[in-house]
């Protein structure tokens, strides 16, 4: 029997392929859900609730029968002993490792609300930061899919009843006009198996980007050299790296398990490389600014105030200064960028189906002008 009244039946191993491991993505609790957890936690602990009632009446709030089943489940851990970062631990990868870090950290120092409200704080900053990447991504995804949509009616619906009227007039048509034909042709016949392969290399690409390193490595490396996003990326990265490791100072975690700590939490497989070179300079005593110098992917401003943290021992409070500096750096970048957009997708647009417009128009000018 269990805490709650359960009555275990029967205990069953499950086997997992390593192909279906491949192709299953992340369920990591939503940025949103994971503030409203902790904000109100701290709120019920604060008020002298312990922490497992604190955690019924999360599960007794909620309606999302998921996170109603989840907070059961940590409930039962810690009915059964369990630290609460243990606990946390043991529902796979919903919870970000950092939390759990910082909760055990917490353990050990008898601060746990204040690690529950700098927890909160850091992920409603992350969750904006997210917010501002996918709204200058939002128009330009919208104004690619109406191009597709536009592109593949023009050639499946338009172009063909054009074709009918050249084969009538029989007179000669020029390249472009012959190569829209052909595509509209291949469309036509191929459009099933079109958008099939589109849909299986997209899932295909997202599962090896997230399961295969290298892949990883490759595709941050050419995003993080293309002009204005790898910006973008850097900023977002470098916010992450000095917010985190500013909140594990803090705590007093030592630097040297910050930056161990660092290299699991990002997912930004160049970040990890410095880290880790960092990781190693400290391991020799050669200093952590060290690794950071002449790195393309940490800027000179946040290296410099990297450096200057180091020789006065005020490293948390100058990583604190970088977040808040290229915090309002990316959101004058992501501004700037959806600005500049805006009107490269309308000139876009405008250029696909004008070409497309001139290969349908040339042949009849010419065979107008062969009439008269």
């Amino acid at each position: 029997m269990t805490t709650q009244g359960y009555k275990i039946a029967e205990i069953k191993p499950t086997k997992i392929s390593k192909m279906s491991t491949f192709f299953t993505f992340q369920n990591e609790m939503k940025y949103k859900d994971l503030v409203f957890f902790l904000t109100q936690l701290s709120t019920y602990v604060k008020s002298g609730i312990p922490l497992t009632d604190s955690i019924v009446i999360l599960e007794n709030q909620t309606k999302n029968k998921r996170n109603k089943d989840l907070f059961q489940r940590i409930v039962y851990e810690l009915n059964t002993g369990a630290p609460f970062s243990e606990a946390l631990a043991r529902q796979g990868n919903t919870f970000p490792r950092l939390l759990i870090n910082m909760l055990k950290t917490s353990e050990l120092t008898g601060n746990l609300t204040e690690a529950l409200d700098d927890m909160a704080s850091y992920y409603k900053t992350a969750d904006s930061n997210r917010k501002q990447i996918i709204s200058a991504l939002t128009y330009p995804s919208v104004v690619l899919v109406i191009s597709i949509a536009v592109l593949t009616f023009l050639l499946i619906y338009i172009v063909p009843k054009f074709v009918d009227i050249f084969n009538q007039l029989g007179s000669e048509l020029p390249g472009i006009t012959v190569f829209l034909i052909n595509l509209s042709t291949f469309v036509q016949n191929n459009i099933i198996k079109i958008v099939l392969t589109l849909a299986a290399v997209i899932v295909i690409l997202i599962a090896m980007y997230k399961n295969i390193r290298k892949f990883r490595y490759i595709v941050q490396w050419i995003l993080m050299h293309i002009p204005v996003i790898k910006d973008v990326i850097i900023y977002n990265e470098v916010i992450m790296f000095t917010k985190t490791f500013s909140s594990l100072i803090r705590h007093d975690v030592f630097i040297t398990d910050s930056i161990e700590m660092l290299g699991k939490v990002t997912s930004n497989e160049i970040f990890k490389d410095i880290i880790k070179e960092a990781v190693t300079n400290l391991s020799t005593g050669s200093g952590l600014s060290k690794a950071f110098e002449d790195k393309w992917a940490f800027p000179r401003i946040a290296y410099e105030m990297l450096v200057t943290g180091e020789k006065t021992g005020r490293l948390g409070t100058m990583m604190e200064n970088v977040a808040s500096y290229y915090e309002e750096e990316q959101k004058n970048l992501v501004q700037r960028l959806k600005s500049l957009i805006e009107p490269v997708m309308i000139i876009l647009l405008a250029i696909i189906v004008g070409v497309i417009l001139l290969a349908i128009f040339i042949p009849m000018f010419s065979m107008y002008g062969d009439i008269l």
